[in-house]
């Protein structure tokens, strides 16, 4: 069975949801999860853009919110739109990234997400991003340390470039082998792929 790999950014909107999600779902189906932290500004930049594109295009960031706030009201998810929006996630896209492979990880993801759009908690904060850890029962200080090493910064910069040459386009997004797809939406086709169901028509 392939490995589904779910790329999530910490400023992404529609991440949010997802990372409530994609665990159970997983797990439901038979599914092995891989969770990947990276980040879309050089993504963005790529495209000239110096800021989200919500913020871009009103017309698209109006229906975004509102369009989010059905998906977290489906989900059962409480959502207040934050008073800065997008925040700088590189603090936990780091812990992420360097502790990929701990049980703690999903549950630190989802509860940087729930102080962001949840809470409005400025997770570009230290003392944020260290209050979330130290609420899982964990060591912030070490962790947080380990996390600003220079070998931590290296392994989210080359994630964010393996991002890049998938070919992602925003978050969340999930890949198996090498295949993309693109949006929380997505996700039951992901993992079909994975568990080999893989019709496509050529073009």
């Amino acid at each position: 069975m392939a490995v589904v790999e779910f790329w999530f950014e910490f400023a992404s909107t529609y991440s949010y949801p997802a990372a409530f999600a994609v665990e159970e779902r997983a797990r439901a189906v038979g599914v092995r999860l891989a969770w990947r932290s990276f980040l879309l500004a050089p993504i963005f930049g790529a495209q000239g853009w110096n800021d989200s594109p919500f913020n871009i295009y009103p017309a698209k960031g109006k229906y975004m919110w509102r369009d989010l706030a059905r998906i977290c009201a489906r989900q059962g998810l409480p959502l207040r739109r934050p008073t800065q929006f997008p925040r700088n996630g590189l603090l936990a896209a780091r812990v992420a990234c360097r502790y990929a492979e701990e049980q703690w990880l999903p549950e630190f993801v989802r509860r940087v997400y729930a102080a962001n759009f949840r809470d409005d908690r400025d997770i570009s904060s230290a003392e944020v991003v260290g209050h979330v850890i130290d609420s899982l029962g964990l060591k912030a200080e070490e962790i947080l340390a380990e996390a600003q090493t220079q070998n931590s910064k290296d392994a989210l910069r080359t994630q964010t470039d393996r991002a890049i040459k998938l070919g992602l386009i925003g978050a969340p997004s999930f890949a198996v082998e090498g295949e993309i797809f693109w949006g929380g939406d997505r996700v039951e086709q992901a993992f079909d792929w994975a568990l080999g169901k893989r019709d496509v028509v050529a073009l």
